[in-house]
């Protein structure tokens, strides 16, 4: 199998991508990975794209951009990419059970998925209060009680802005410190309703139909232990994101955290040939909108490369 594009990983950027590539004449192949549409398949309301005043499910929004791009022809696939080579041009792509694939260009798409802490009841809660995305989520905690866990940049960033919105904030730091920067412990001391609980671990949620609190533990393991419930309408992960960049790792240059690099403000990789767009290269953002806009961008790097290196 070959192609002049193939697409790694689908969300909002994998699938603006195969629309702009297959518009394009490109024939793209997608291979949409572990979570066909990316973490959006796991929201239960969006809000923030805009298109949909009324507002719409992460899913349904997938399936419009999914069918929009099979609508101008592109060629998706369900399964994962489990090996790629990206020595030499046709880069080559291999996905579990599969033949290789070789293709003139490739855009990962492949996003960053949330660090969680490993509760059982983070799944049960997961858009039913449990959130690791404010910017996405805090709209709906105006007025409300909300936590945060994490005590890094990542997690004071959240309380921060969930602080413009909610009523009360609780910051959850299971150490006797925060590890953020200075300049971000000073902004949350000083924020009014921020209350920063050092040495708590959060050990599980509660609530009926939706989470109303959290079980917590204050100095854990110790003879100063303490056991007790927080009532709270929303549990935010600040702990951060872990991008999907493992099996890129010997062919494309990474940041410390692992998010790939891109250059000069384009999609532009260390390969030439080989795009990134999405969160997967994008620790800032996040966002739905800024995750398309970057498909769009990496379907026309890959065609201007085409242009310029014909096969």
């Amino acid at each position: 199998m070959k192609t002049k594009c193939l697409i790694i990983g689908s969300g909002p950027a994998g699938y603006t991508a195969a629309i702009y590539t297959s518009r394009a004449g490109l024939d793209p192949i997608i291979f949409e990975g572990h979570t066909p549409g990316g973490q959006l398949t796991t929201t239960t309301e969006v809000e923030n794209f805009p298109g949909y005043p009324e507002g719409v499910t992460g899913p349904q929004l997938m399936a419009d951009l999914r069918k929009q791009a099979e609508r101008f022809g592109a060629d998706i696939h369900s399964g994962r990419i489990a090996e790629v080579d990206f020595s030499s041009r046709p880069f080559r792509a291999r996905p579990d059970g599969g033949e290789w694939i070789e293709a003139d260009t490739v855009i990962i798409a492949t996003g960053a998925s949330a660090m969680y802490l490993g509760l059982p009841d983070e799944a049960k809660y997961a858009g039913l209060g449990v959130s690791a995305c404010a910017t996405c989520d805090g709209f709906f905690y105006r007025k409300k009680r909300v936590a945060v866990v994490g005590g890094g940049d990542t997690a004071c960033e959240e309380a921060l802005y969930l602080s413009t919105l909610a009523e009360k904030v609780y910051l959850l730091v299971r150490k006797p410190y925060l590890r953020a920067s200075k300049v971000m412990q000073q902004r949350v001391a000083e924020r009014e309703n921020i209350e920063i609980m050092f040495n708590t671990n959060t050990v599980g949620l509660y609530g009926e139909e939706f989470l109303e609190g959290i079980h917590l533990a204050e100095h854990i393991g110790t003879p100063d232990e303490r056991r007790f419930d927080l009532a709270v309408d929303g549990f935010f992960l600040g702990i951060g994101h872990k991008p999907e960049t493992e099996i890129f790792k010997p062919f494309v240059e990474l940041d410390d955290h692992g998010y790939i690099k891109t250059f000069n403000s384009t999609t532009v990789t260390s390969v030439n040939g080989v795009f990134a767009a999405g969160d997967v290269a994008d620790p800032r953002y996040r966002q739905a909108i800024s995750a398309a806009g970057m498909g769009c961008r990496a379907a026309l790097d890959a065609e201007a490369f085409i242009l310029e290196n014909p096969a």
